[in-house]
């Protein structure tokens, strides 16, 4: 059994397209995302899963690994079950899906995921972290209500759960936009029809839990932000650059 992370990777992204090669760092930032993900204990093999040659050829060419999968891969889970099959893994390998706009993902928290997955009897894991009362009504951060045995009841772009008397006494968790699979699972997954959750929220890890499948979940600490928007990657570039001004200070 190996343990794989994909990171899927496409071009035309609505909001910022072009996202995995903007490089106002120096790096693309694709490559800061595999560099996050090169200090997982216990991965075997990091791969770029991708739709355009340009991103294939940015991956090359700072010595990573790319395949290339169909523009046409409705999601991103798709998109990893396609390189699941070219890269000919065997059912009973792990994949772990890192977004490719997520360079701020700290290998421990991928090792924890990965752990989660291994010792749950569940096909698949994610991560989410505690999230502020004041930011639950966003319905860009995805929370994740629990079962009292960690695993995922429901996942929802509304506050949930509702805190109906307003006692202030709900702990909101945001979920994070990575999993862990089996790849056999994988398979099966994708080929699941839509549901009609998933459908409503735009949320397709809902098509496993209405399909009758357990999420398991690990709750981490998480100060890191997923890259959606100019904005999102701004703010990324100045916390990059104080982080090495503060490195070569030290240095």
């Amino acid at each position: 059994m190996a343990n794989i992370v994909i990171i899927p990777a496409r071009y035309g992204s609505t909001r910022l397209p072009g996202k995995p090669l903007l490089a106002a760092t120096g790096k693309p930032l694709i490559q800061h995302v595999v560099e996050a993900v090169q200090g997982t204990p216990d991965i075997d093999r990091i791969v770029v899963a991708t739709d355009d040659e340009r991103i294939l050829h940015a991956v090359e060419a700072f010595g990573g690994t790319a395949v290339m999968t169909s523009p046409n891969c409705p999601t991103g889970t798709d998109r990893l079950a396609q390189a699941a099959v070219a890269l000919n893994l065997a059912d009973d390998d792990v994949v772990i899906n890192v977004q490719g706009d997520e360079p701020e993902m700290p290998a421990r928290n991928i090792h924890k995921l990965l752990d989660v997955l291994q010792r749950c009897g569940s096909p698949m894991a994610t991560l989410a972290t505690p999230l502020p009362a004041e930011q639950a009504d966003n319905p860009n951060k995805v929370k994740v209500a629990l079962r009292a045995n960690g695993l995922a009841m429901y996942f929802s772009r509304s506050r949930i759960p509702f805190d109906r008397d307003a006692a202030g006494n709900v702990n909101y968790l945001l979920h994070l936009g990575i999993y862990a699979y089996r790849v056999g699972f994988l398979k099966k997954f994708t080929s699941l029809p839509p549901t009609p959750a998933e459908e409503a929220e735009k949320l397709e890890q809902l098509r496993a839990l209405e399909s009758g499948y357990d999420i398991a979940v690990a709750v981490v600490d998480h100060s890191g932000a997923g890259i959606d928007t100019p904005e999102d990657y701004a703010a990324f570039v100045v916390r990059f650059n104080d982080k090495a001004l503060t490195n070569n200070n030290n240095g």
